[in-house]
């Protein structure tokens, strides 16, 4: 079929969820985006099958002629083609593309609607791709991360535009390192730790280079590693010299390398990621942007696989103010998957939440049926 693409070995991975749904040759369901394959057994066996994924060009149609139906779009839908203008968009600064700011904002604003549309998929996206993410992965969560901070501090919609704009262009001076840092089980050379501590001056260069002219933009990008207590880089700012959405940009970046793992630790779940965190920033005298970010995914943010009183593990969907998240059990008490989601009532108490998990290799999730999309 024209609008599918063949896919070769290397494109999918043993334990990381499929970013977009798999077909066969016919065009026919295979494998749901959020299914994890197990083994290379597995993975060869599928290769062997015959495996499509649509094309970009496909998918973009299909989304674009939700939207004009008036229908709302899956923000798991999207994350391939974010990821993908991304890449692009952050190559066009690289070359100095007189459009290159315009790319990124264009972006920054998909991504800032996209989480004020469904704030509770923008956070699973977050928790169920962190496993092992892309460089561009992980840019893309300080920018989702970012719009949720936003949103909770009630800035106007251009700020938090700029400010998903700041993120998404923040570590470019990094890029070409990022997943070699992440992989390396070594210290830090010291050519290594001068890069990372000029990146901040670094990527404002670049950015002023491809045409980006906004002071705030640029600002953000510059105080990100800024600390309030003066122990920050690039110029040792103190308190309220740092611009609260330079605050926003780092808490997003930390949790997310905290819940993402690195090859010499595993992932932190996300209660233990926000603890260590207010322990470390506890003397700020300013603690809202913390609060914005906490407050905005909840006790259990949405992503995140929890286990209950029957012994089974579910994956919590939807915040509700003032009750206890939704959620649905994945996985039985025997350790079986379930063919889909099963609703569980965490007021009832043989589901009360036991505490959050985090497996080695996460379950399979069809993430539109889960979050209550329409499959394509």
């Amino acid at each position: 079929m024209a609008d599918l693409l063949k896919l070769i070995p290397g494109a999918l991975y043993v334990g990381k969820p499929l970013p977009w749904p798999v077909y066969d040759e016919n065009g026919g369901l295979l494998l749901s985006q959020g299914h994890v394959i197990q083994s290379e057994y597995q993975l060869e066996l599928l290769y062997n099958r015959g495996m499509f994924q649509k094309t970009m060009q496909s998918t973009r149609a299909q989304i674009s002629e939700e939207r004009q139906e008036g229908r709302k779009v899956s923000p798991f839908a999207e994350y391939a083609l974010l990821l993908e203008d991304l890449e692009a968009g952050l190559h066009s600064v690289l070359v100095k593309d007189p459009r290159a700011s315009q790319k990124i904002l264009i972006l920054a604003k998909r991504i800032a609607e996209m989480c004020a549309g469904d704030p509770d998929a923008c956070i699973a996206l977050v928790h169920i791709y962190s496993v092992e993410p892309t460089a561009y992965e992980q840019v893309l969560f300080y920018a989702i991360l970012c719009c949720i901070i936003g949103q909770r501090l009630n800035f106007i919609p251009n700020r938090i535009i700029i400010l998903a704009a700041a993120a998404l262009s923040a570590n470019i001076a990094l890029l070409p390192h990022q997943d070699k840092l992440n992989n390396s089980k070594m210290a830090l050379t010291d050519a290594q730790r001068a890069i990372i501590n000029k990146h901040p001056l670094l990527s404002v260069a670049a950015l002023k280079a491809a045409g980006v002219e906004q002071p705030r933009y640029l600002r953000i990008i510059e105080q990100h590693h800024e600390v309030f207590n003066g122990r920050g880089y690039p110029n040792a700012l103190k308190g309220d010299a740092i611009l609260p959405e330079a605050k926003a940009l780092a808490l997003a970046e930390r949790y997310t390398a905290m819940v993402t793992r690195r090859a010499y630790r595993d992932r932190y779940c996300s209660d233990q990621a926000r603890l260590e965190i207010l322990q470390a920033y506890a003397e700020d005298p300013d603690q809202t942007v913390y609060n914005a970010l906490f407050e905005g995914m909840g006790d259990f943010p949405p992503g995140s696989l929890v286990t209950i009183r029957t012994g089974e593990t579910a994956v919590i969907t939807r915040q509700r103010k003032g009750a206890p998240p939704c959620m649905q059990a994945v996985i039985s008490a025997k350790g079986n998957a379930y063919m889909g989601g099963l609703k569980r009532e965490s007021l009832e108490a043989e589901f009360t939440i036991q505490g959050v998990v985090v497996p080695k290799v996460l379950p399979t999730l069809n993430l539109d049926e889960l979050w209550g999309y329409k499959q394509a």
